[in-house]
């Protein structure tokens, strides 16, 4: 047992899956999830993740609900959840990082990507009201982000901002932070953890981390995504989607990395930001 997980949760663990063993801590600092790769009683090992505050708990547990299929091996299997005490079980997935390997400059891991990207964008409806509740979201960041921010740029971002369409969207299962840190390569093939920022939103959204990040620099791996995904931005309510998801991300990312005193992410948010203000292109 490990000191950041609860008595309750404990306990739900031992009915779970037996005596079990604590194998590694997978934690990221910044986070208040505790995640856990564990050996069973059965002798398999799995991943645990518990939190008594994180909502991204429940969030994990409703993409696995609404279903990831075709995706088998590729994605963990949900085994065990308690939404109410703030713990999940999944299959754990063996594989290396991407990030920071070879593979994350190498075409095919994209083409890889985009194409359980496709398989995951499942499609979920369409709602009146998601463009509207991200506006007012995102409207409400650009205000939490004075003093962090001239305020010459909170008034473009504003401006920018107010000239996104409003109208009914398509949406679909995303993950919600699709990019390296959450890929693993396992005998050649890619595989795609954390689901924890999984929700229904519109296709684009998944594509913004990349686009401020791989592919700024290296073209080839956006040309192998897509090629992968099978999909380009090309209508016009997907370009103001486009803008919307990046307008709330960039200053999304400069508040939350200045409340939790990451200041090199605070400064990527601040460039992510500029960059929508210059009239960030489609990556597609």
């Amino acid at each position: 047992m490990t000191g950041s997980i609860t008595e309750q949760q404990h306990e739900l663990l031992t009915s779970w899956l037996g005596i079990y063993a604590v194998i590694q801590d997978h934690s990221w600092p910044l986070q208040d999830t505790t995640v856990l790769q564990v050996a069973g009683h059965d002798g398999r090992h799995y991943i645990v993740k518990a939190s008594t505050t994180s909502h991204h708990i429940r969030r994990e547990i409703a993409a696995h609900a609404r279903g990831l299929s075709g995706l088998e091996g590729r994605v963990p299997t949900l085994r065990h959840a308690a939404p109410e005490a703030g713990i999940l079980v999944t299959t754990y997935l063996p594989g290396k990082l991407v990030a920071g390997t070879d593979a994350e400059t190498d075409p095919a891991t994209y083409r890889e990507a985009g194409a359980i990207l496709a398989a995951l964008h499942q499609s979920a409806g369409t709602s009146r009201g998601y463009v509207r509740a991200l506006t007012v979201k995102t409207g409400f960041l650009i205000d939490t982000a004075q003093g962090l921010l001239p305020g010459e740029t909170q008034s473009r971002l504003r401006d920018t901002l107010a000239s996104v369409d409003l109208g009914p969207v398509e949406l679909v299962t995303t993950h919600g932070d699709y990019q390296h840190r959450n890929w693993l390569q396992d005998a050649g093939h890619i595989k795609v953890i954390d689901f924890g920022r999984a929700e229904v939103r519109p296709w684009v959204h998944d594509l913004v981390r990349l686009s401020h990040q791989q592919f700024l620099s290296q073209p080839a791996l956006r040309t192998a995504f897509h090629e992968g995904l099978g999909k380009m931005i090309v209508t016009e309510q997907d370009r103001q989607l486009w803008t919307l998801e990046n307008l709330n991300q960039s200053v999304g990312t400069v508040v939350w990395a200045h409340q939790v005193g990451d200041a090199s992410f605070e400064q990527q948010g601040v460039e992510m930001v500029e960059r929508v203000l210059r009239g960030f292109p489609p990556c597609g």
